[in-house]
């Protein structure tokens, strides 16, 4: 017991010792409250590392108020909010910690300060606090958090908007965006018909992600309804489509008889198929409903990774995904496989330039394999994940990607473009700016008279 003891006084009074140095002096703050709001940082950013965000910002916020005189609480509401996509509040308590941190200031309270108004296209403002992050960390740190990167990016946001160049994206209507999140919009049947993804209560199953605390997401299925001029017979009850674990539908064949699809059911108690996100093949039976999706049973396509967001050409011989398996190298790539008899081959990762070391995701190739469109957030964008298209020059050569611009960019997260030329239309999914904070919605884009820009070959 008294080794127990003396331990525990060690501790409490180390935490002390180390709340006097990193907190300034201030005769309202206690050093007792200090050292708990620091116990209660330190276990709030274990919570978000974690990636339990939600839980996180309540032992933020509590250390806020045991302490409201430390930068170090409103920081971290800040990281949190700005995970949340709640980008206005992020921004208000950024401002709050750059301003209790005075001339101490953290060293990383400027980039989520500038990170916030680069994604509320505060944009002038983010350049000035993206330098000041610079000037405040070392250059390693401002490498690794990709400093320089940033502000090329809100330069070139700059030169778009100023272009006069009109985005021609326009939100879908409220009869298949809802206020969760929905993203990955697929048509079919002529336009007739689209698929998304959402992460709404009725998901099957009704489970929620321990992490994030927010509903799997299921495949949701609706119809065009001339009369009305609007989305019908919204529906998630599409038999054997929706798992009870996470489920999107990313690529639909010409004919409407083929599918892939992203399936992770690791986080479910019973019932689990994957070890992480698999690629999964579903197709219309003959009584023309889906079949049960199977997982593609290649052991270099599947991995434990992350392996999802799948497209493939009309001919249904080659295949690009994205996955995290280099992530320690460089975060998210996308690969290419073509199938070997009836059989797919070895995954190959695009050569650099195409794939960086940031991410890259979402992949869609053209029809006839020419041009493949993704989003990247390791290439001077806009900011966040732009869209881009490549041309793939044969050989294993490919040309330089190039970014599709304001017409189809925005400052935030622009990802699941899909283009469809033969119905001069476009899909994507993008970040909806509703007061403080965010979510994500599905767009549509007139493409009427837009050509896919000329690539040069490397």
């Amino acid at each position: 017991m008294r080794s127990a003891f003396l331990i525990l006084s060690f501790l409490f009074f180390h935490n002390l010792i180390f709340a006097y140095h990193t907190t300034p002096p201030d005769s309202t703050t206690n050093l007792t409250d200090r050292a708990a709001a620091l116990l209660m940082i330190d276990k709030g950013k274990t919570l978000f590392l974690q990636g339990k965000v939600r839980d996180a910002l309540q032992e933020f916020r509590s250390a806020a108020i045991k302490d409201p005189n430390s930068a170090k609480a409103p920081y971290w509401i800040a990281q949190c909010h700005y995970a949340q996509t709640n980008y206005g509040y992020a921004l208000k308590y950024a401002y709050e910690a750059v301003a209790l941190s005075k001339d101490d200031v953290d060293k990383e309270a400027y980039e989520v300060l500038a990170r916030s108004q680069h994604r509320l296209g505060i944009l002038d403002s983010a350049i000035i606090n993206y330098e000041n992050a610079m000037k405040s960390m070392s250059g390693a740190r401002a490498k690794e958090l990709s400093i320089e990167l940033r502000i090329k990016q809100a330069r070139f946001a700059q030169e778009e908007l100023a272009s006069g160049a009109k985005p021609k994206r326009e939100r879908m209507s409220d009869a298949i965006n809802s206020g969760y999140d929905d993203y990955l919009p697929i048509f079919t049947n002529d336009g007739k018909e689209i698929y998304f993804a959402s992460r709404r209560s009725d998901t099957k199953g009704g489970n929620m992600n321990p992490e994030d605390q927010n509903f799997f997401e299921d495949i949701y299925h609706a119809v065009w309804n001339d009369e009305i001029n609007d989305w019908d017979s919204l529906s998630n009850d599409l038999g054997r489509l929706n798992s009870e674990g996470f489920d999107a539908l990313t690529y639909i064949s010409p004919d409407g008889m083929r599918a892939l699809l992203t399936v992770n059911t690791e986080a479910l108690d019973k019932k689990k198929t994957t070890k992480g996100s698999d690629i999964f093949e579903v197709e219309i039976s003959s009584k023309g409903t889906w079949s049960t999706p199977k997982r593609i049973s290649n052991k270099s396509l599947n991995s434990t990774f992350f392996d999802g967001s799948a497209t493939m050409t009309d001919d249904g011989n080659t295949m690009y995904f994205a996955s995290d398996r280099k992530g320690n190298k460089s975060s998210v790539d996308i690969y290419m496989v073509e199938k070997v008899g009836k059989k797919w081959g070895e995954p190959k990762v695009l050569p650099m330039g195409v794939n960086t070391n940031g991410y890259e995701t979402t992949p869609f190739i053209s029809g006839d394999g020419r041009f493949l469109f993704y989003s990247s957030d390791g290439l001077e964008g806009m900011g966040g994940l732009d869209v881009y298209v490549v041309e793939n020059m044969g050989g294993g050569q490919w040309g330089d990607p190039i970014n599709l611009g304001g017409i189809v960019n925005s400052v935030n997260n622009d990802i699941h473009f899909k283009y469809y030329p033969k119905m001069n239309k476009a899909v994507m999914t993008g970040i909806e700016l509703v007061g403080q904070k965010a979510s994500m919605d599905m767009y549509q884009l007139d493409m009427t008279g837009w050509s896919i820009p000329a690539a040069s070959k490397k």
